[in-house]
C-alpha cells in the first residue's frame, strides 16, 4: 500500500498536545474545565458545532493561556481532552494528543482582544449562507441584537491564493482576528462563523440565537415584497444589559444531562 508522503507531513504538523490532569489542577481551573466541557456538549447538542466546530476559553489563573478540546467532535468531549495552550497556541506541557488544525483562530483572538475570554467557531448552514449571499446578517430578534453592528466577512482569497479556506496557521489567524475587530462575530466566507464574548455562558448564548436569527431573517427575505424591520441601535444597547442568556444554558445544561 503506497502512503502518501504529503498526508503523513500534514499529521506531523499537527502538534503532539498536552492534556489536562484533572487531579493535579486546582480547583478554580478544574471548574473552567468542567464548564468547557458543558459547553462543548451543549453547542453539540443544540447544533450550533458539527463534527468540526469548537469552543475555548480563556484562563483565569493565567490570561496568557486558554483552554480547548482536542481534535475531536464537540458532541464527545470529556475532561481528559481538554488542552492548555498559550496566546501563539502552543501546547503548554506535550503529552501526545492532537488539537484542531483551526485552533489558531482561538489563541490569535485573545492575543488581540483582551476583553475576550470566550471563542466560539461553528459552521451553520444558515451562518455560510449569509457568508456567500452579499445580504447582510443583521438582527430580526432581540436575542440576536448584540448583531446591530456591521457583522465582518472575512475571505481567506484576500491573504492567501493556494486555495486555502481554513485558518489553519497563526498569519490567517491574525488576519481574522483583525478582521473580527472590536465586533462579537465575524463571518468566515464559505466556511462559518467565529463568536466571542466575556464569558462563556454568553458566547454560547450568542452563538446560538445568531444561528437562529439568521433563519429567521432568511424565513423574512424570502416573502415576496417584504419590508424587513430590524433591531435598531438603541434596543441594542438596552438587550446589551440583559442576563446573559443565564436561563438558555440552565435549560440546556439541563437537556444534556439527562
Amino acid at each position: 500500500m503506497r502512503i502518501c508522503l504529503a498526508a503523513v507531513l500534514s499529521l506531523a504538523t499537527l502538534a503532539a498536545q498536552p492534556a489536562i490532569d484533572s487531579a493535579k489542577i486546582d480547583p478554580a481551573t478544574k471548574a473552567q474545565v468542567d464548564e468547557l466541557v458543558l459547553a462543548n456538549r451543549i453547542l453539540g447538542h443544540e447544533g450550533v458545532l458539527d463534527a468540526y466546530g469548537h469552543v475555548s476559553i480563556r484562563s483565569t489563573r493565567n490570561p496568557n493561556h486558554f483552554f480547548l478540546a482536542r481534535h475531536i467532535a464537540a458532541g464527545t468531549v470529556t475532561a481528559a481532552d481538554i488542552i492548555e495552550y498559550d496566546l501563539d497556541t502552543r501546547p503548554v506541557n506535550d503529552k501526545g494528543m492532537v488539537g484542531y488544525s483551526e485552533r489558531f483562530i482561538h489563541g490569535e483572538i485573545y492575543k488581540l482582544r483582551p476583553d475576550v475570554n470566550a471563542v466560539v467557531h461553528g459552521h451553520a448552514p444558515e451562518i455560510v449562507t449569509f457568508s456567500v449571499m452579499g445580504i447582510p446578517l443583521r438582527p430580526v430578534s432581540h436575542m440576536a441584537a448584540f448583531l446591530a453592528g456591521p457583522v465582518p466577512i472575512f475571505d481567506t482569497r484576500d491573504f492567501t491564493r493556494d486555495g486555502e479556506m481554513l485558518i489553519r496557521n497563526k498569519d490567517l489567524g491574525h488576519a481574522l482576528a483583525q478582521t473580527l475587530g472590536k465586533a462579537p462575530a465575524v463571518l468566515i466566507r464559505g466556511h462559518g462563523a467565529v463568536v466571542v464574548a466575556d464569558s462563556l455562558h454568553v458566547v454560547a448564548g450568542r452563538a446560538y440565537y445568531m444561528n437562529m436569527n439568521a433563519r429567521e431573517l432568511l424565513q423574512a427575505l424570502m416573502v415576496p415584497g417584504s419590508r424587513i424591520t430590524y433591531i435598531q441601535p438603541n434596543e441594542a444597547a438596552t438587550m446589551a444589559a440583559q442576563d446573559g442568556y443565564e436561563r438558555a444554558w440552565s435549560l440546556w445544561k439541563e437537556q444534556v444531562r439527562k
